[in-house]
């Protein structure tokens, strides 16, 4: 997993509220290997038509937002069902981070485990920092999470929480298989031991 320390980069203003996981990824392309890239699959059925068209009013087809790698949404991104294949689909795109008010909470864990950083701020700050980005298209957001603070184009600071051990784990990029084989020499060390310890339970030819 790709380490998150600060990230300044476009942002895109979503003003939609209950952006469930099957609106960011379409349940229908959830057996889809990762190897083959989420982000043709992300928000599917609002960037594209039946077609293969792309819907012009949908802010990641519009030329100023089309590298954007913070989204500002509203309330409840991320709520519905349950699939690490919603945040796949934002990194692949090259979205590092999602600020809104507030998170489903399965997709929130699901994100941290992904390298995505869910932000949540106030509704105002929310709605602020999206009117900024209406206004100037293009304009760019800093995310500090060292400092755990957002900066908006208008230089206004917004702090904001997280649990310390994710913290930790987002600026280290460890995922859960990461953590674990942080004690592959310990974990090795036991096998060995017991296998030793119980070596007729390894005997195959009983």
């Amino acid at each position: 997993m790709e380490p998150f320390a600060v990230l300044e980069g476009i942002a895109a203003p979503l003003d939609l509220s209950n952006v469930d996981t099957d609106q960011i990824l379409p349940a229908r392309y959830l057996r889809r290997p990762r190897k083959e890239g989420y982000q043709t699959f992300l928000f599917r059925d609002r960037r594209f038509r039946e077609d293969g068209a792309e819907i012009p009013e949908f802010v990641l087809n519009q030329a100023p937002f089309r590298k954007a790698r913070i989204l500002v949404a509203d309330r409840n991104f991320g709520g519905g069902s349950s699939r690490e294949q919603a945040p796949w689909g934002l990194t692949d795109y090259g979205i590092r981070c999602v600020i809104a008010a507030d998170f489903g909470d399965i997709f929130y864990f699901n994100s941290l485990k992904s390298g995505l950083l869910p932000v949540q701020l106030d509704i105002a700050a929310c709605v602020a920092l999206r009117s900024q980005l209406h206004t100037e298209p293009g304009a760019t957001l800093r995310v500090d999470l060292p400092n755990q603070a957002v900066t908006g184009p208008d230089g206004a600071t917004y702090p904001f929480k997280i649990d310390a051990f994710r913290k930790r784990c987002l600026l280290e990029g460890l995922d859960d298989i990461g953590l674990t084989l942080r004690h592959d020499s310990a974990i090795t060390a036991f096998e060995q031991a017991y296998r030793r310890r119980f070596e007729w339970l390894f005997d195959y030819r009983r």
